[in-house]
């Protein structure tokens, strides 16, 4: 008899927590766009949000079409001293609760030998095909930090008894909301392997799994009911703030031994010293699929033609062309940062930048930029 045979009177899928940061930021920027229509970093925005919004409703539908019984949380962050996780679903089922990650990516994804997650897609006629962040480790960092939560409200003599069982207690899954992705997993780590399902295959992986539990973490619905309102307590209500309209309290210009009036940008060492004169504010709106910093100045002056004459040497000088939300953008990487253009220079008054950086042998590396993803 499996957990679900011992449960069958609760079949139900009972959401605590339904909503979604990205909902309301879809509002915000829908609204922001109607006043500033040509504003290219909030129509970037608004697409990807309401990309993630897509995927997240469709992990949502399937969880409901379920027939299991569990008790669901939806966009949930948690803190543990100076650690923060934004997680995207929680799933108390009753044999164990799951961690889901939502990916709502453009193209196939195929996951190596080493576990390593790589997309292709085309693009202009032409294939593509690069790494990209494994959301398998970005999920299991947000267990990592429950988990400190967990250890700590046990005690010593709990967590001696049960941290080898946390995570067979705490899974963790990624669920690639897109029905058109092809997603392969024939060579990737047993570990990993059946932890990266479709969407439409979500219910199948639960269903199976309760099936193949021998034991239930609760003795009836209450205590499940208890679990999950204990995560409810733990949010952290964390929603973005729109910092386009914002006015950075810490940009500004140290402008000593710069000749403002007459900038001059021949090369990399001329581009670097002129940048240093910038103060950058990170960008928390991006901090979940684009960790990056800006500098930003709404007033003409001698501090806006600084930005301007900055993004003409990337667009005249830049390294490479990226493509990000289906828009080129070129880049300049200058020490051990990577600077892009938004607009045209001449009406440009922000210049973004992240902390990937060139290796010796030419590959980008980007392990800085992606150690920032989700903070705030």
């Amino acid at each position: 008899m499996g957990i679900l045979d011992i449960f069958e009177q609760f079949r139900d899928t009972i959401f605590l927590k339904e909503n979604s940061t990205l909902q309301k930021r879809v509002k915000e920027l829908e609204s922001l766009l109607e006043k500033d229509p040509q504003n290219e970093q909030l129509q970037q925005e608004l697409f990807l949000s309401k990309k993630g919004l897509k995927g997240e409703d469709e992990i949502a539908y399937q969880l409901k079409k379920a027939n299991i019984g569990m008790y669901v949380l939806r966009d949930i962050n948690i803190e543990y001293e100076d650690l923060k996780a934004q997680i995207d679903f929680v799933v108390i089922t009753p044999w164990c609760c799951y961690f889901i990650e939502c990916k709502n990516l453009m193209g196939n994804i195929t996951l190596d030998e080493r576990g390593n997650f790589i997309r292709e897609y085309k693009y202009k006629g032409h294939s593509v095909k690069k790494g990209m962040e494994s959301p398998y480790r970005q999920v299991c960092a947000q267990r990592e930090v429950y988990k400190k939560i967990w250890m700590k409200k046990q005690g010593k003599l709990k967590t001696f008894l049960f941290e080898k069982s946390f995570e067979e207690m705490h899974r963790v899954l990624i669920v690639a909301a897109n029905g058109e992705n092809i997603l392969n997993t024939k060579n990737a780590p047993k570990d990993i392997k059946y932890e990266v399902i479709k969407a439409d295959a979500l219910i199948r992986k639960l269903e199976y799994d309760g099936n193949h539990s021998d034991k239930s973490l609760w003795e009836n619905r209450k205590e499940m009911e208890s679990w999950a309102n204990h995560f409810l307590l733990l949010n952290v209500n964390n929603e973005n703030k729109d910092l386009l309209n914002e006015e950075p309290k810490d940009v500004a210009l140290n402008i000593e031994n710069i000749d403002l009036k007459n900038i001059q940008i021949n090369n990399k060492a001329d581009f670097e010293k002129i940048v240093s004169t910038l103060k950058f504010r990170y960008a928390k709106t991006y901090s979940n699929y684009a960790p990056h910093e800006y500098a930003l100045e709404k007033e003409e002056g001698e501090k806006l033609e600084v930005i301007r004459q900055l993004n003409r040497f990337i667009q005249e000088n830049y390294d490479e062309i990226e493509i990000f939300a289906k828009k080129e953008y070129k880049v300049l990487f200058v020490g051990k940062y990577k600077y892009w253009a938004v607009n045209s220079w001449k009406i440009a008054n922000i210049l973004n930048r992240n902390w990937d950086f060139k290796n010796e042998d030419g590959t980008t590396n980007t392990s800085i930029t992606q150690s920032y993803m989700g903070k705030q």
